[in-house]
């Protein structure tokens, strides 16, 4: 289960293979693959005269986007609605999850804002009370969950796959089946998991999925999807309505024989018109994942991960904020040296791309990293 990392560099990644950036800021924006902006670039050409982008051609892309994720999750094509960001999918979830005035929606601290401030905004407008748990890494474990279960007006719970700062990840499975065994809802923020780890949803039991491509799915800003559980879609009602969201609405030549009746799939919620090149993008770099092996690339990435982490362990100058066991994380791992600025001022310095969150270096290998490359950021990190 493996790929030759040298050739992905060669080919996708020139600038990576030429030495210009140790590029391990995968935890903010993804780079994107050469065939990736080749197929964006297209597009724009094709766009400087629109005639030249058919119907068929625009809406085979976002069909062809839905089938690339679903085999990625381990999906059906009927249950994602591709978005423009993971807020989107937390919105969609925030507002259209039967929810009333009077019911709890939990979720661990030390969220990343996008599946904060639509909880808050939801509690504003309803009356439903939004409760922020205490928990170690800001991950909610199952102990916790059990406890926060035993109100039952708790109707939601919210977490993210893996905390952004931390790097800790949570056990969907563990906490989804706690959840579905109490009939409540479980919502997901799965931009800093999907990519570095794999998932099926047909076997782990979330109902809304959210997640931005443009990190470690390697694609354009502007490219999104949400997931949402096939037996759940019916009972939910978009809170925006789109106009292509009704039935019938893909025969524009009837446009105005209006009837609110919803699409019996997931794209009831999506949001027309949609960034179609940004999708097109997506779709490239979903094909480099699925020919490279998302178990591969999973695999490559926690490599390096469990690199840097070993590396840490072994030192009494650096405290490893990222839990340490391999099933705690995934390929975020943020180190606190004791002046956290100056070694990220380093690294700079050294041309290694990276991240300062919450006091410590953030540092989130992918698929075309090398360990020659984590070795030398260390180097540079520890001065």
């Amino acid at each position: 289960m493996s790929y030759d990392v040298a050739a992905l560099r060669r080919a996708e990644f020139p600038w990576a293979a030429a030495g210009d950036t140790i590029y391990l800021n995968n935890a903010s924006t993804g780079p994107l693959p050469e065939r990736t902006v080749r197929v964006v670039d297209e597009w724009n050409r094709l766009r400087a005269n629109p005639e030249r982008i058919s119907h068929d051609l625009q809406f085979a892309t976002l069909a062809r986007g839905r089938e690339l994720i679903a085999r990625l999750i381990g999906a059906d094509a009927g249950e994602i609605a591709l978005a423009t960001n993971t807020s989107f999918g937390i919105n969609l979830a925030a507002f259209s999850l039967p929810l009333r005035a009077g019911d709890v929606v939990v979720s661990p601290d030390l969220e990343f804002p996008a599946n904060v401030y639509p909880w808050m905004q939801l509690a504003k407008r309803r009356g439903i009370e939004y409760r922020r748990v205490a928990c170690p890494d800001g991950v909610l474990d199952s102990a916790t969950l059990a406890r926060v279960l035993d109100d039952d007006r708790v109707r939601a719970v919210t977490v993210s796959w893996v905390q952004f700062a931390s790097g800790a990840r949570v056990d969907l499975a563990a906490l989804g089946a706690a959840c579905r065994e109490r009939g409540v809802f479980f919502v997901v923020d799965a931009i800093q998991g999907l990519g570095p780890l794999t998932i099926d949803l047909q076997t782990t039991p979330v109902d809304i999925f959210a997640c931005g491509a443009q990190k470690w799915l390697l694609s354009p800003w502007g490219a999104a999807f949400v997931y949402v559980r096939r037996p759940l879609i019916d009972q939910l009602e978009p809170h925006d309505v789109s106009w292509l969201a009704v039935r019938n609405a893909d025969d524009f030549s009837r446009l105005t024989d209006y009837e609110l009746a919803w699409r019996s799939d997931a794209r009831r919620f999506e949001f027309i018109t949609l960034p179609y090149q940004d999708v097109a993008g997506m779709n490239a770099s979903l094909e480099l994942l699925h020919e490279l092996g998302p178990r591969a690339v999973a695999a490559h990435a926690s490599r390096l991960a469990d690199a840097i982490i070993d590396w840490a362990a072994g030192r009494d100058d650096v405290r490893l904020v990222t839990p340490r066991d391999a099933s705690r994380h995934a390929a975020i791992v943020s180190l606190q040296p004791a002046d956290a600025a100056r070694a990220s001022a380093r690294l700079t310095r050294d041309g290694v791309a990276h991240s300062l969150r919450e006091g410590a270096i953030r540092l989130s290998p992918h698929c075309y990293n090398t360990s020659a490359e984590v070795r030398q950021a260390l180097d540079v990190m520890a001065g």
